[in-house]
């Protein structure tokens, strides 16, 4: 139970009770659905289908950026599904790939065969690219041009695995840097935000990729059960004959080496991210920004040294996320964020790891980039006795198991009415 999970972080119980309560509607966004055209609203169907960490976010978004980024996101998830689909042969996927922006001006085009999880939206990829069409100009361009530049890249390296680190580096360009810089044009295009915004695809593409990295460091186990391997061979070669291999107990103290390493790598990205959020103007782009990398820097001081990215799934407490959320919604606070996780990540660092110099040098980096005086800042800090809190914490589990009973009791009535 998430509750029990975030015993000994009585904000985090707190702040999940908030959350069961309703406390973060200010992310929600209750959409006008009857002024949509019906090809719209599917489009949000999807988007809340295949979606479960962007849709809200997405949703929140102010004005028209919000239907533009909500179509950029489906037609890169269609694209993606393509990619993902082991059961179409290459010779038919690298052509779908490199010419899949095309198919944003083709109306009746659809892809009916795949047997991937998010297959409706390659089924009904003329609602999507309908929607596409009635896109003002500027931002049409900005996702075709993504769109044909990532699908060419998938094509790469479907036929090659990722080997040097620079390598890791243009692989996660592909497949998230350019979304990162396809999100600040569109940002720039609704005059949301400055030009500049659009315009530094350095900092777009840090922002890209250093969750594209936290989510391939997390999840080594799972690829490579599936037979996918997206950690650098430069890296892991260092440590093991295959990949696989690190998952062995006799290689733990090798296979920590090179997670540690990839951390380090991922970070350096760290100072990039706090510039780029710094220009950030609108509330809506800010939160939209902001909340996936304070969650990436938790779960990278998660993963750090940790023998479980070995073993299973290395996941931060829905207690600790819900908090992240509430928390990560102007500059003073994510700085305060990366500080702490930075910290926690210092801490861990061992005199033998073989990246201790480099891992410390970046922590201290991103220390100075992010250096705030926490006397400058409202303390957050709520000096409350023992006793109140004991009971506040017992208040919210007690709230939080009546809540999560009742929400599965009705969630079961609604799904035995819907049979």
């Amino acid at each position: 139970m998430d509750i029990l999970k975030s015993l000994g972080h009585p904000e985090e119980i707190l702040n999940l009770f908030k959350y069961k309560m309703g406390g973060c509607r200010g992310f929600m966004r209750k959409l006008d659905y009857e002024s949509m055209s019906e090809s719209l609203r599917t489009c949000y169907l999807y988007l809340n289908q295949t979606s479960r960490s962007f849709a809200a976010v997405i949703q929140a978004l102010d004005g028209e950026l919000r239907h533009a980024v909500c179509i950029f996101y489906l037609v890169l998830r269609a694209l993606d599904t393509v990619e993902d689909d082991m059961t179409i042969p290459l010779n038919k996927k690298v052509p779908m790939l490199n010419d899949f922006h095309t198919y944003l001006y083709q109306d009746e085009w659809r892809f009916t065969e795949s047997q991937e999880k998010d297959r409706q939206v390659l089924a009904d990829f003329p609602t999507i690219s309908l929607e596409f069409r009635n896109l003002a100009q500027e931002y049409r361009d900005v996702i075709s041009d993504i769109c044909h530049k990532m699908g060419v890249g998938m094509a790469e390296f479907l036929e090659k695995k990722v080997g040097s680190m620079k390598e890791w580096d243009q692989y996660c360009h592909y497949v998230a840097g350019l979304v990162g810089i396809g999100l600040s044009q569109l940002f720039s295009a609704s005059q949301l935000e400055d030009p500049e915004v659009g315009r530094d695809t350095e900092l777009a593409n840090s922002m890209g990729l250093f969750l594209q990295k936290t989510n391939i460091i997390r999840d080594y186990l799972e690829d490579t059960k599936e037979g996918r391997a997206f950690w650098p061979q430069e890296a892991w070669s260092q440590f093991a004959g295959r990949l696989e291999d690190l998952a062995q107990p006799e290689k733990l103290e090798s296979a920590l080496s090179c997670l540690n390493l990839l951390v380090t790598d991922a970070l350096r990205h760290v100072p990039d991210v706090i510039a780029y959020l710094s220009r950030l103007r609108n509330q809506s782009v800010f939160n939209f920004c902001a909340i996936p990398q304070v969650m990436a820097i938790a779960t990278l001081s998660s993963c750090y040294n940790n023998p479980m990215v070995f073993q299973g799934v290395v996941k931060i407490r829905k207690g600790q996320a819900v908090t992240l959320m509430m928390e990560a919604t102007n500059m003073s606070a994510v700085q305060t964020i990366i500080s702490q996780y930075s910290q926690e990540i210092v801490q861990k660092v061992s005199h033998t790891d073989p990246s201790r110099d480099k891992t410390l040098h970046i922590l201290a980096l991103i220390k100075e980039k992010s250096a705030l005086s926490q006397s400058s800042l409202p303390s957050k800090t709520h000096h409350l006795s023992p006793m109140y809190l004991s009971a506040a914490m017992l208040l919210a589990a007690l709230s939080w198991q009546y809540l999560s009973t009742t929400a599965a009791q009705a969630q079961g009535t609604g799904d035995m009415q819907g049979q």
